[in-house]
C-alpha cells in the first residue's frame, strides 16, 4: 500500500477495504505510524515496529482525541525506546501498575485512618451472613445495635448492645487495654451478653486480620485477653429442668395462658427438647398429619424429622392457620413467634418455678431416663449431634422407632401431669383432671 503524509483530509477519508475486517494506513512521515480503520468505521493511531526480531504493536489513541502532530511525536518516541531495545508496553505496563500501588497505598492508609470497629462489623456481617443462621446473625446486629428504638410492645428504648460503645473506635486504636476497659463496664451490667459479645469480637477481629482491607491494620488479636476474660468469668452451668413431681403445676400454669399458641408452643418444647428457635420456624409445610411426622431446621444436620405423637398433634392441629407458620404471631414482623420469654416468665411467676426455655429442652432429656428411652433416641429426637463411633457410622434409626419411644415418653408425661388424653376416631379429645 503506498504510504502517504497523514493530513486530517486524509485521515477522514481512510476507509476499511471491502471484505475485511481492518485496514492499516501507514504515515509516509513518521515511520512505525499507522492508522488503524475497522470494518465498522472505528479509527485508531497505532504504531508497529520490529523489537527483537518481533513484530510489536501498540494503539496510540482515537484521531477524535489525538491530532496528527501528536501521534507523531508519541510514534517517534516509541520508536527511539525500541532503538534502544526498550519496549514501550513493558514501560506502560509498569507505569499503570506503580499507578495503581500508589493509589491502593494512599486507600490502605485512608482506611487505616477512617474505617471504625463499626463500619468494619457491618461489612463483616455481609460477608457472613450467608454462612450464619438466623439467630446467629441477629446475635451480631443485636451486639452492635446502636439502641434508642421504640420497642414494639413498650414505651421503652432499646438499650444499646453491648459492643456498641466501641462503634466509633477505629479499628488502628483497638488494643487490649481497651478491650479490658470494655470488659470491666460491660461485665457489671450484663455479664452473659458480654461475654458472649467478647466471643464474637474475637471471632471479627481474626476475620479482619485475614481479610484483605484490614489485615494490615488488625495484625493482632486485642480481644484474645486474659485480664478481659478474667473480668468477664466463666459462664455459670445451668441445670435447671422441671421435676417429675412439677409436672402438674406446670401444666396448669401453661394452659391457663390466653394465647393458645403460647401455650401450645411451650408444650410443644417440653415434649420434643426441641430448640427454642428452631420451633419457632416450623412451618404448616412441615407438619404432616397422616404419617405422624414434623421436620425441624436442625442448626446440626440441616434437617431432622421427629415423629408427631398424638397429643402434641392435637395441639398443633387446634391452633389458627394464619399464616405458613404454625406458631404464628399477627402482631410480629417475621409472622411468627419470636420472643416466648415473657410467656414463660409468667409461667414460672404463678407456679414459683424457676426454669428457662432451654430448660425445658434440658427437662425433656431428663425426664426420658424415667421410662428408660435409649439416649440415642432422646439424642436424635432432640437434634443433638451422634456421639462415638457406632452413633456415627452405624446406627440409622426408622422414624417408626423413634415414633414408639417418643409415644411412651409423651403419655408418661401426661400421666404424671394428670393429663387424661383419649384420641379417639372421630376426634381427639382431651380430659384434665386431678392426679
Amino acid at each position: 500500500m503506498k504510504q502517504e503524509n497523514f493530513t486530517a483530509k486524509l485521515v477522514a477519508g481512510f476507509k476499511c477495504a471491502p471484505g475485511k475486517k481492518q485496514s492499516i494506513f501507514w504515515d509516509g512521515k513518521t515511520p512505525g505510524l499507522g492508522l488503524r480503520v475497522t470494518a465498522a468505521g472505528s479509527k485508531a493511531f497505532i504504531f508497529e515496529t520490529s523489537l527483537n526480531n518481533k513484530t510489536i504493536r501498540m494503539t496510540i489513541g482515537d484521531p477524535r482525541n489525538w491530532v496528527i502532530g501528536d501521534a507523531q511525536a508519541e510514534a517517534s518516541r516509541l520508536k527511539v525506546m525500541t532503538d534502544q531495545g526498550i519496549d514501550p508496553r513493558q514501560v506502560k505496563a509498569e507505569a499503570i501498575a506503580a499507578k495503581e500501588a500508589t493509589a491502593a497505598a494512599h486507600t490502605a492508609q485512608q482506611t487505616r485512618e477512617t474505617v471504625t470497629l463499626g463500619m468494619a462489623w457491618n461489612e463483616y456481617l455481609k460477608a457472613r451472613k450467608p454462612f450464619w443462621g438466623a439467630r446467629h446473625y441477629d446475635d451480631h446486629v443485636d451486639s452492635m445495635q446502636a439502641g434508642g428504638v421504640k420497642r414494639t410492645r413498650s414505651h421503652k428504648l432499646t438499650a444499646p448492645g453491648a459492643l456498641a460503645s466501641l462503634a466509633t473506635v477505629r479499628l488502628i486504636d483497638l488494643t487490649p487495654e481497651l478491650v479490658t476497659e470494655w470488659a470491666k463496664v460491660e461485665g457489671k451490667k450484663r455479664p452473659g451478653r458480654a461475654r458472649l459479645a467478647s466471643r464474637l469480637l474475637t471471632v471479627f477481629l481474626t476475620w479482619c486480620a485475614e481479610y484483605p482491607a484490614y489485615r494490615d491494620i488488625v495484625k493482632s488479636n486485642p480481644a484474645k485477653n486474659k485480664a478481659a476474660r478474667e473480668i468477664l468469668g466463666k459462664p455459670q452451668r445451668k441445670n435447671d429442668a422441671l421435676q417429675r413431681e412439677q409436672l402438674p403445676a406446670w401444666f396448669a400454669a401453661v394452659k391457663q395462658i390466653g394465647n393458645p399458641v403460647l401455650s401450645a408452643y411451650l408444650q410443644t418444647l417440653l415434649l420434643t427438647g426441641a430448640r427454642t428457635n428452631e420451633l419457632t420456624a416450623v412451618r404448616w409445610a412441615d407438619v404432616d398429619f397422616q404419617w405422624g411426622s414434623m421436620t425441624i431446621r436442625d442448626k446440626v444436620e440441616g434437617l431432622r424429622v421427629i415423629p408427631l405423637p398424638p397429643y402434641m398433634a392435637h395441639l398443633l392441629a387446634s391452633l389458627p392457620r394464619r399464616n405458613e407458620w404454625v406458631f404464628s404471631s399477627p402482631n410480629a414482623e417475621s409472622g411468627h413467634l419470636t420472643d416466648p420469654h415473657a410467656a414463660n416468665y409468667r409461667v414460672c411467676a404463678a407456679t414459683g418455678l424457676d426454669v428457662t426455655l432451654h430448660g425445658l429442652r434440658r427437662s425433656f432429656a431428663s425426664l426420658c431416663e424415667w421410662i428408660e428411652m435409649p439416649a440415642g433416641i432422646a439424642a436424635q429426637i432432640q437434634g443433638h449431634a451422634p456421639q462415638g463411633v457406632r452413633e456415627q457410622n452405624y446406627i440409622r434409626r426408622p422414624l417408626d422407632l423413634l415414633r414408639m419411644w417418643h409415644v411412651k415418653i409423651e403419655q408418661w408425661i401426661l400421666n404424671e401431669a394428670g393429663i387424661e388424653f383419649v384420641p379417639v376416631q372421630a376426634g381427639l379429645r382431651v380430659v384434665n383432671s386431678g392426679k
